[in-house]
């Protein structure tokens, strides 16, 4: 649109649309009650003339605002506890959710726009420059949960302290007296993992315990991931007694294999998890792991994503909450030290 031009009215949209003006209302305010057909013809007609709602001007507070939850992956325990922080805080809010797969899907920022979303929080998900710009030209602000990767200096993100995390982890399989304690972590470029990763060696190296390459494993944050490593590392000459896993899932898969080879946890080997989902607290035996406040990330995420998109100022781009070791009985001295003289 160049300087001069006039703007786009919903007046003009509706006359394009052959509707009336609160339909188109209703279209950019994601109200329900349109029909599908009606809904898209207004979308594209919103799209070709680069319409955007007053609201992303920030001239006023948004009363009762929708903002999109995009995920990407599966449902899982993690996802499913910080979906559950942001809709409780959207409900002490007055805020609506819409629950999403992350979509990449040409215009689809644009879509929201046009569906009245006024922000989007990203869990799990990634996203490139191509789709920041995406955002940034549509007027939607954006909360990470987690990254994966450092986000853009212009993302707001909140997270963790990972590598605090890691490193009260590897300190609790210490201080039970292990020195062969393996990491397995999900992928090696995720900025989470790198953390939890060096949370480990740090500790590890202000111990003076060694830790060979073979120690240190990269996969997924999957169970399968658990499984396969738990069954490398349980091969090498020299096994390791202990395994801190990137999280519970991974955990599980590493307590999955131990059982399948007839060795005991904690009784053979000790098992530390990351997350505190509630897998940890479910399995058998139930999981020494660290706890990531995910409910309150959530919460966290879905209040950045309200300031945001009422144009106030939010003071810092990345909030980081505080871990914490929780034990439980998946750990235990190892079997050389309780049975030595």
């Amino acid at each position: 649109m160049r300087a001069n031009a006039r703007r786009t009215t919903l007046a003009d949209i509706a006359r394009a649309a052959g509707v009336s003006v609160a339909t188109v209302s209703k279209v950019v305010n994601g109200r329900g009650d349109v029909a599908p057909q009606t809904r898209a013809r207004v979308q594209e007609l919103l799209r070709q003339h680069d319409y955007l709602a007053p609201v992303f001007r920030h001239t006023e507070a948004i009363e009762n605002p929708t903002i999109e939850v995009q995920f990407a992956g599966g449902l899982k325990s993690y996802v499913a506890e910080t979906l559950e922080g942001i809709i409780d805080s959207a409900a002490d809010s007055g805020a609506s959710v819409v629950i999403s797969k992350a979509s990449r899907a040409p215009h689809w920022a644009r879509d929201l726009v046009s569906a009245g979303r006024r922000a989007v929080i990203a869990v799990t998900s990634v996203y490139t420059t191509a789709h920041l710009k995406e955002l940034a030209r549509s007027g939607l602000p954006l909360v990470v949960l987690d990254p994966l990767h450092l986000p853009d200096s212009r993302v707001h993100s909140v997270g963790a302290t990972n590598f605090a995390g890691g490193l009260a982890a590897t300190r609790h399989l210490l201080s039970l007296g292990h020195r062969r304690i393996a990491y397995l972590g999900g992928p090696a470029t995720a900025v989470c993992n790198q953390a939890r990763m060096h949370g480990y060696r740090a500790a590890m190296e202000a111990e003076g315990a060694q830790v060979p390459d073979t120690y240190v494993r990269a996969g997924e944050f999957t169970h399968e991931t658990g499984l396969s490593g738990a069954a490398a590392l349980l091969a090498l000459q020299e096994p390791p007694t202990a395994i801190f896993a990137g999280n519970d899932e991974i955990a599980l898969g590493v307590v999955e294999t131990a059982r399948v080879r007839g060795l005991r946890v904690p009784e053979d080997m000790s098992v530390v998890g990351f997350d505190d989902t509630s897998l940890a607290r479910m399995a058998s035996p139930p999981l020494t792991t660290v706890r990531q406040p995910l409910q309150e990330m959530g919460g966290a995420a879905l209040r950045t994503a309200l300031r945001l998109a009422n144009g106030e100022k939010v003071e810092s781009h990345h909030i980081e909450l505080a871990t914490e070791l929780v034990v439980r009985a998946s750990t235990a001295p190892p079997r050389e030290a309780t049975s030595a003289p």
